[in-house]
């Protein structure tokens, strides 16, 4: 995980180290972590450049690590700061305009992990202007950043429906959504397959103004290991948006939702 956030081998396994053992010299430290002793002394380096890593100038040397809250918070605003960075100068790229470019209402765009699609989905929410129907069958989609974003829409006069998988489900999502529509939706009837090899999972649906929707899947397990998909599209005449709105429009919400 520390090589993740940019550590290199060596430094990583050598703040493992030092973070099982009040202190130690680069000859403890070498045979705690495995690192060669020549270059335990680059790695502990490196650390202390960090501000990960404290040193007594003893004989032998003696190194210590900071505190694990301390790591964290100096990890946390490095990378903070690089972010910061990076989007100063991503903003700051000239755009390359296309004069030939239209507006194109039947593309179909696909995301891949839960990551982005929760990015997209809380996005499409927060332009919702009249309506918001969520359906979903896993409950780790109903997250609180997507329950603070529908409350957000709720608040500012968007309609909200929200369609769950069990009776259960839609009393905990009444409770957090007081002013949504939540009802117990037909989402378990697409889910399973009559192909032995298909493992695709059904995940959400989203549709926002009945002109902009989103649908996921998971594939190789259930969305607690498996990975999820999703295709998103625009425009009340797209064809997956005019699909996603007849099928709920057929069973997944209540017949006075859509169209009504």
């Amino acid at each position: 995980m520390l090589q993740e956030f940019g550590f290199k081998e060596y430094e990583a396994r050598c703040f493992v180290a030092l973070s099982r053992r009040p202190r130690g010299t680069a000859k403890q430290i070498s045979e705690t972590s495995g690192v060669p002793r020549t270059r335990v002394y680059d790695a502990l380096g490196a650390l202390e450049t960090k501000g990960l890593v404290e040193v007594q100038h003893t004989s032998p040397k003696q190194f210590r690590a900071v505190s694990i809250d301390e790591a964290i918070g100096t990890i946390r605003a490095e990378y903070e700061a690089r972010t910061e960075a990076l989007r100063t100068a991503l903003e700051s790229v000239d755009r390359i305009d296309d004069a030939d470019e239209v507006e194109v209402t039947h593309e179909v765009w696909s995301l891949s992990g839960t990551a982005s699609i929760d990015g997209r989905v809380e996005q499409l929410i927060d332009e919702a202007d009249g309506e918001v129907i969520v359906v979903s069958r896993h409950g780790s989609t109903f997250s609180e950043a997507l329950l603070d974003r529908l409350r957000a829409a709720s608040d500012r006069g968007v309609a909200v429906v929200v369609g769950t998988w069990d009776e259960s489900m839609r009393e905990r999502i009444e409770a957090d959504l007081p002013d949504a529509e939540v009802f117990v939706s037909g989402i378990e009837t697409l889910t399973g397959s009559p192909f032995p090899d298909d493992d695709t999972d059904l995940g959400r649906l989203l549709l926002v103004d009945q002109s902009t929707t989103l649908v996921s899947s998971f594939t190789g397990g259930d969305d607690d290991d498996g990975h999820e998909r999703a295709v998103f599209g625009r425009g009340f005449d797209n064809g997956l948006v005019a699909v996603v709105r007849r099928l709920m429009a057929m069973g997944f919400t209540e017949p006075l939702v859509v169209g009504g």
